[in-house]
């Protein structure tokens, strides 16, 4: 059985002898698995089941040639790195095969030094465009996500489900709280899709009141009402043959979601003034943060409409239910903005990630970034201080609630740490790590400030930049 990284070489030439020497000669010197086929044909049916990395084909032989299975094995560009060996040393064929995708070629009689030394080569040849076709798949990959990041098993099965539904062209709802990163959502899917090359337009219902909503939606012909001097294409039009994404769609009022339902029924809208419709090639998706079923008891939302839109959904989870990624999230994010306002470096002090993982999150994704990007903003040393996080952050640390289920002693011990902790770290921010300064600043003693330092395992070598100097 093969071995998952060990690389395979396929001997291709009719004569059984010159196989069989091949192998020996060639398992001696390398540790690669080595396959044999006794022509073109027979090679291709290994070629079919095996992941094979090089093939060492001979040029002349009955049926098919070395030629035509070269031409074969590279007709949609990829496939084994393939080497030609011939007893006819003409230049024009040697030219032939490297135009047709071979790696080299190579005159027999072989000389073994020259034949190993040609195929190691090759094998080097065929791992390095590999690798870069996978780095270049990965880089693909990472960027039709973009800023969605996430290990948890939500969010891994977000991402599936978003390459799933990506490949066909049916309408999806996408749920989750505000700022749990619904858009990036939609975009992710527009990427992944064959509308890709097309526009993504985005449309935020609840941002435009009604009449002007609806022109924006689907256009108005000139004359239409007072200020339309000229026709005007609406946002069905301008995203034709790409992707149209109604964000918040729970607040679009009730007489345009008859429209709009009208529209994904018909694939056509009519623009405001217009006696025509006009036919549209749109893919839709809609998003909210609200309960759709609750509005539909309620009357102000259409039922038919719901079931239209919501063929597949997807529910971006809040963010105090994916705490495993708060690190990732804020790492990213600190390494965006640090870049961003010119103070690389900037890490986060001891405990703020603990603080950072204890916060409910009730903004989600979007709190935490405006959390990571005001910090850096303020942030006057190298490391981020539990009071450079702003108020919004701290308030659930600082408030009764949080502590209600514990004694009197223990809560009044918690809230002591907490203040040492962002007490001693603003100190050590502000003076770069220097103990000598801070200790002076405080009004204790050197020795007294580091035994405190020891007692919460702060270490002063956290807030040093690189050009201050050490106490």
């Amino acid at each position: 059985m093969k071995e998952d990284n060990k690389r395979t070489l396929l001997i291709v030439d009719d004569e059984p002898d010159m196989v069989s020497l091949l192998r020996r000669s060639l398992s001696s010197e390398v540790d690669w698995e080595i396959l044999t086929s006794l022509s073109a044909r027979e090679a291709l049916q290994v070629l079919s089941s095996t992941a094979v990395d090089l093939l060492l084909v001979d040029f002349k032989m009955p049926e098919m040639d070395g030629m035509e299975l070269l031409s074969l094995v590279k007709q949609n560009g990829k496939g084994p790195t393939v080497v030609m060996m011939t007893a006819y040393g003409v230049i024009e064929v040697a030219v032939d095969a490297i135009k047709r995708g071979a790696y080299d070629f190579i005159t027999k009689p072989l000389d073994d030094t020259r034949l190993l030394l040609t195929l190691q080569k090759a094998m080097e040849y065929h791992v390095l465009v590999h690798e870069n076709q996978n780095l270049q798949k990965l880089i693909r990959e990472t960027g039709l996500f973009q800023d969605m990041v996430g290990s948890s098993p939500a969010m891994e099965r977000v991402f599936e489900t978003i390459r799933m539904v990506a490949k066909t062209d049916a309408t999806v709802l996408i749920t989750g709280e505000s700022g749990t990163g619904k858009e990036l959502v939609a975009k992710a899917i527009h990427r992944r899709s064959a509308r890709s090359d097309a526009k993504f337009v985005p449309v935020n219902c609840p941002a435009l009141p009604e009449n002007v909503l609806e022109s924006e939606l689907f256009g108005y012909v000139k004359g239409a009402f007072t200020d339309a001097r000229q026709d005007k294409s609406g946002l069905f039009q301008e995203a034709n043959g790409g992707t149209l994404f109604l964000d918040e769609i729970g607040d679009l009022p009730v007489n345009l979601q008859t429209k709009l339902l009208r529209v994904l029924q018909e694939r056509e809208v009519k623009p405001l003034g217009s006696p025509r419709n006009v036919k549209v090639d749109v893919r839709v998706l809609a998003s909210t943060n609200r309960n759709l079923k609750e509005l539909m008891a309620q009357g102000t939302f259409r039922e038919d409409l719901y079931y239209r839109l919501n063929v597949i959904t997807i529910h971006l989870p809040p963010l105090r239910e994916r705490q495993e990624d708060i690190p990732l999230l804020a790492g990213g994010f600190l390494k965006k903005y640090s870049a961003e306002y010119g103070k690389n470096g900037i890490k986060l002090a001891p405990g703020v990630m603990d603080e950072l993982l204890r916060d409910k999150w009730h903004g989600n994704v979007r709190e935490l970034e405006n959390t990571i990007r005001r910090a850096i903003i303020l942030c006057r040393g190298q490391a981020i201080t539990l009071s450079e996080l702003g108020p919004e952050a701290r308030k659930e640390c600082l408030e009764t609630e949080i502590l209600k289920d514990l004694s009197y002693r223990d809560a009044k011990s918690r809230i002591l740490e907490r203040f040492n902790r962002g007490y001693l770290s603003v100190l050590l921010s502000e003076h770069q790590g220097n103990v000598t300064h801070a200790a002076r600043k405080c009004g204790l003693e050197r020795q007294a400030f580091q035994q405190i330092l020891r007692r919460y395992g702060i270490k002063s070598e956290d807030f040093r930049s690189r050009n201050s100097v050490e106490d």
